[in-house]
């Protein structure tokens, strides 16, 4: 019974580090997102000129939050 008992908390131990751990790296990793973020004003800039469209500063503002409303 003793067994079953050591098994059972090494279980419930390794459930919460993981829930813990997933947390943590959640938050971690959003913050660098919103430090570092993956796309950029120039680089919107830069793939509307090359769709053939001249971006305007609105239209640019306007993906960028879109793009925040995702991160």
């Amino acid at each position: 019974m003793a067994i079953v008992i050591d098994i059972l908390k090494y279980l419930l131990v390794f459930v919460v580090g993981a829930v813990v751990g997933f947390f943590v790296a959640k938050h971690f990793m959003q913050k660098y997102l919103k430090q570092n973020p993956p796309i950029n004003e120039e680089m919107i800039k830069a793939l509307m000129s090359q769709m053939g469209r001249t971006p305007s500063q609105k239209q640019v503002n306007q993906m960028m939050k879109q793009m925040d409303k995702y991160m």
